[in-house]
């Protein structure tokens, strides 16, 4: 596949929340053709592509930075998928990944999303390696209590689950569902302020998710 512009930015697995969100020179590759129809009537801007992350369909080095945001951990064989990273990245090109850090960390959270696995950084980093890049810079981008948190919202959700449906029965459904969503809006822009605090100040060994710049090596 080729591209016109020069210096384009693969981010791949965009999903709906793609991490750039106002560049003419992304180019956003997902496996879901639905997700990636919403993405485009969204978004508007940049290069829509049904990809699967093992199989890229772009030339060698078509692109000086790719993003992969908590990816890896939802392919069943994640070794394949840095190996297309790094094929299609340009010698010197650098690329952003965030993945769920500490394998211990494993809970039912992880299974609500389809996690196969969490990470070990130096496991990270030995993956990157063997993919043909190098990791330059390490930051924390969530600490231990959003794990806690996690964990605690996945049982409520079963809990809710259980007490919707005594409502619905009773036929009243609607205005519970309405009630939760209002509260939880509510209390998720409150809590942004702790789980910015804890990502920073917590240490980087119990952080529940890192961010690996990585460059690919000559």
């Amino acid at each position: 596949m080729q591209f016109q512009k020069r210096d384009l930015i693969l981010e791949v697995g965009s999903g709906l929340s793609p991490m750039v969100d106002d560049s003419e020179r992304i180019v956003y590759s997902e496996l879901s053709f639905p997700a990636l129809r919403t993405l485009k009537r969204r978004q508007g801007r940049g290069y829509f592509v049904v990809a699967d992350a093992t199989h890229l369909p772009f030339k060698a080095g078509s692109f000086s930075q790719v993003i992969c945001s908590e990816v890896l951990e939802h392919l069943p064989e994640d070794r394949p998928a840095l190996r297309e990273i790094a094929s299609v990245t340009k010698m010197g090109g650098s690329l952003i990944l965030t993945f769920p850090h500490r394998r211990s960390y494993f809970a039912c959270d992880d299974r609500f999303v389809n996690h196969f696995r969490r990470y070990e950084l130096d496991e990270m980093e030995a993956n990157l390696k063997e993919a043909g890049l190098n990791a330059l810079e390490i930051q924390k981008v969530l600490g231990p209590l959003e794990k806690i948190t996690m964990m605690s919202v996945i049982s409520l959700i079963a809990l809710f689950g259980r007490f919707w449906k005594g409502k619905r029965d009773c036929g009243q459904g609607v205005s519970s569902s309405v009630f939760v969503v209002t509260v939880f809006r509510w209390l998720n822009r409150l809590y942004c302020v702790p789980i910015w605090l804890d990502a920073r100040l917590s240490p980087r060994s119990i952080s529940s998710v890192l961010l690996i710049r990585a460059v690919r090596r000559n």
